[in-house]
């Protein structure tokens, strides 16, 4: 029996085509996507009280699947969907939850070496990290108050122990390895045409020029606008999470 999402926790997700408030294109390369729902998602998860997983669905604005909870009092609610979480199945957030996947508990209480998603940056404010499809981390290590997390991009950080994370890595791992197919289908996803800028004239773009097929005719590329592209750490130097950080994912 297919579950049928309930309406309260969709809505139309608007689109703006890449253009601002006054109808000037500020991001490149978008617009005519399909109309879409969003599906709202529950990133903090309900206390201590178990609920049944209705569906496993599809989600057109995320790369993971989305799963669909339904509690014991009737209320409904969206949780990105890990891998082996199945209909039927029984989950629940608590501070004492079984290490089972599709549980929410927080990291002080999940032992050494468990995959962990939707991992909080500050304690209560919801899920903001390691949300994507295939995506988790892993609980490295304890020390008092605080857990060290190693992320998906090999950087490992510090968390507060109360900061809390799913069991279990995302859906869709092979997400990154679909073929779109046709030019078609990217644009009934939204993503407008590109042109190299090797193949524009040199007033369009720094690339552009030359006799025949020239290359880009300079050590290294450049946006249209000629910044440099490859190489330039844009990451801000004082940013607050820096002190966080144990190891970059630069650093191998």
């Amino acid at each position: 029996m297919k579950t049928i999402s309930p309406k309260n926790l969709k809505k139309i997700n608007p689109k703006s085509s890449g253009r601002n408030f006054s109808g000037k294109i500020t991001v490149r390369h978008q617009g005519g996507r399909e109309k879409r729902y969003l599906r709202l998602i529950d990133w903090k998860r309900k206390l201590d009280l178990p609920a049944r997983v209705a569906s496993i669905e599809y989600d057109p604005n995320r790369t993971a699947d989305i799963a669909l909870l339904v509690y014991g009092n009737g209320v409904k609610s969206f949780i990105l969907a890990p891998q082996e979480l199945k209909v039927g199945d029984t989950v629940i957030s608590s501070e004492t939850a079984e290490i089972k996947v599709g549980n929410c508990l927080p990291i002080k209480n999940i032992p050494v070496g468990i995959q962990i998603h939707n991992l909080e940056i500050t304690p209560g404010k919801g899920a903001q990290m390691v949300r994507s499809a295939g995506n988790y981390a892993t609980v490295q290590s304890k020390e008092e108050s605080q857990v060290s997390v190693k992320l998906p991009s090999g950087e490992i950080r510090i968390f507060k122990g109360e900061c809390k994370a799913t069991i279990g890595s995302l859906t869709n791992e092979h997400h990154k390895e679909e073929h779109i197919g046709k030019a078609g289908r990217a644009r009934h996803m939204g993503r407008r045409p590109e042109v190299r800028g090797v193949a524009q004239n040199p007033r369009s773009h720094p690339h552009g020029g030359g006799e025949g097929r020239s290359g880009i005719g300079m050590k290294s590329p450049k946006s249209p606008w000629g910044k440099r592209t490859l190489g330039k750490r844009t990451r801000n130097k004082k940013k607050y999470s820096n002190k966080s950080i144990i190891k970059h994912r630069y650093n191998h």
